[in-house]
């Protein structure tokens, strides 16, 4: 995920800003980390350079 891309990216359930944790990277690139929306205090996973924005669903029995 290229760092630039932070000017445009928001929470997907709140719309809030995001906050970017970098684990690993090469350049402009983030190839591991965290993305965190301080409002709904949910973590995105950013592997392989792929942040992983999809909400949290709620499995019902």
């Amino acid at each position: 995920m290229r760092k630039n891309l932070m000017e445009i990216l928001c929470c997907p359930v709140c719309k809030g800003e995001l906050d970017l944790t970098v684990t690993e990277e090469s350049g402009e690139e983030v190839l591991e980390g965290t993305l965190r929306c301080a409002a709904c205090r949910v973590d995105y996973p950013i592997s392989e350079g792929i942040p992983n924005l999809l909400p949290e669903t709620v499995c019902e029995d």
